[in-house]
């Protein structure tokens, strides 16, 4: 499964381990993101901070590694869809988002309601993937 991943559900992982975080780490799950990902990140890394139980160092640590796993697209490579996606949403940070899952047709993992105000790309919520994830593993237990 193939997923832009916008800033809440690494944002939830970040604050704590959890199903997202979990999930952002499963090898069957390839997320990508704008380049501005980790910008945000940096812009709420205090507040971030605060609501966690890790210290600095764990959560540099943790970005870090994050890193490694989310596939990070530079804005040039979606620059041409930047222009339908404002058709979309008022919301600026989110027409970056929008743009990226044009250009590369896959869906947003996001559980910000917004994104769901249009309907030129799928957005799934953290609830929606776990049932899709459930559904694949029970379909893979029944193949035994």
């Amino acid at each position: 499964m193939r997923f832009i991943l916008d800033a809440n559900p690494l944002f939830s992982a970040l604050i704590k381990d959890s199903f997202t975080a979990n999930v952002i780490v499963n090898e069957d799950i390839e997320l990508s993101a704008p380049e501005f990902l980790f910008d945000e990140f940096l812009e709420h890394r205090e507040e971030i901070l605060a609501k966690t139980k890790r210290t600095e160092r764990e959560l540099d640590g943790l970005v870090d590694n994050l890193k490694d796993i989310i596939h990070i697209v530079p804005q040039r490579e979606f620059e041409p869809f930047l222009e339908e996606a404002k058709q979309l949403t008022s919301d600026e940070d989110d027409v970056t988002y929008l743009a990226l899952a044009l250009k590369l047709r896959i869906p947003i993992w996001s559980n910000d309601k917004k994104f769901k105000k249009q309907d030129k790309v799928k957005v799934y919520s953290t609830g929606q993937i776990k049932e899709m994830l459930e559904k694949q593993r029970n379909i893979l237990q029944g193949l035994d």
